[in-house]
């Protein structure tokens, strides 16, 4: 995925996957959503690579394994 929005500060990027974290005020957002999709890709032997380039956008992507016969 990519967008061209303000991208993600060097300081909040080791953070982005930690539950409940989140840049918004108090009682707007849970800071679930990515914790979640992390649990989920890496139950699956995945990973999540993110790359950010403030203020030029962020790009991310999930890596699935691709097993045999399934």
């Amino acid at each position: 995925m990519e967008d061209d929005g303000c991208g993600i500060d060097e300081a909040h990027i080791t953070h982005i996957f930690d539950p409940f974290f989140t840049t918004k005020p108090v009682n707007q957002a849970i800071g679930m959503g990515l914790a979640v999709a992390w649990g989920v890709v890496n139950q699956h032997q995945g990973q999540i690579v993110v790359k950010s380039t403030p203020p030029h956008g962020t790009v991310v992507k999930v890596l699935l394994p691709i097993k045999p016969g399934s």
